[in-house]
């Protein structure tokens, strides 16, 4: 009997052995995943993504993500060019190239790229006035994009996009610009103006000219004056009658 029973117990030691070891060993990882694996603490290459086997207690597996990560990148305190302080938000889209120097050569590549996009967003826009936050979007973000790509490069991150969320303005500034905004539509309104009276008066004088050579037709335009008057008002009109009109009529007697 107490034979039986060390068997029975070398059998679950075995037993447990063997689905520790498969438990600790196999390792299933995603087509999107990665896995940096140190033996002895030494780098070896890299597995997967499907079905991977490691030796348990000697190697250790660190899984990457190869998928593009959306950040936000907090608001910050910016001073611009012109010394307005203002609140700037953005977003960060980047990946993993290379897993093993995103393991090895920074402690941590996601921390690490929140910090350098948060000081790269102070100094950088702290080059641009005002106007060019509000305006040139582009070219914030395209300058935003290489400075920080070229800071992750050496850790293996690849920064494909940097895009400026929102500017938040002080309210004293927001009125100044809805002033400023109320003046510009101002001048354009009076420009206008102007040039419609412009134009109209080069008309009126072009008519004139056009008139001065044929007295006729100013009579002509005002009996068709008259003749707007009476369908429109239904009453006595008295208007005086010009003497060249006479002239002309007693002239054809």
């Amino acid at each position: 009997m107490p034979v039986v029973t060390t068997s029975v117990v070398a059998f679950l030691a075995i037993i447990f052995f063997v689905l520790y070891f498969l438990s600790s060993a196999v390792r299933v990882l995603k087509e999107y995943e990665r896995g940096v694996v140190f033996r002895l603490g030494r780098v070896i290459p890299v597995k997967g993504p499907g079905l991977v086997i490691i030796w348990p207690i000697l190697d250790k597996l660190v899984k990457v993500s190869l998928r593009t990560i959306a950040m936000d990148v907090p608001s910050q305190d910016i001073i611009t060019k012109d010394n307005v302080t203002v609140k700037v938000s953005a977003v960060l889209y980047f990946r993993v190239m290379d897993p093993i120097k995103a393991i090895t050569d920074v402690e941590d590549f996601f921390f690490a790229t929140s910090q350098i996009s948060q000081t790269s967003l102070r100094s950088i826009l702290g080059q641009y006035q005002l106007d060019d936050l509000l305006s040139k979007r582009e070219e914030l973000n395209s300058a935003l994009q290489k400075v920080i790509d070229f800071q992750t490069e050496p850790w293996g991150v690849k920064v494909t996009a940097v895009e400026v969320k929102n500017v938040d303005l002080p309210q004293e500034m927001l009125r100044a610009i809805a002033r400023q905004a109320e003046a510009e539509r101002e001048r354009r309104a009076k420009i206008i103006n102007a040039e419609g009276e412009f134009q109209a008066s080069q008309r009126l004088s072009e008519a004139a000219d056009i008139l001065a050579k044929n007295p006729v037709t100013v009579q002509l335009r005002f009996l068709q004056t008259l003749g707007e008057i009476a369908t429109e008002k239904n009453s006595t009109i008295v208007f005086p009658v010009p003497i060249d009109l006479l002239r002309g009529l007693m002239e054809k007697k």
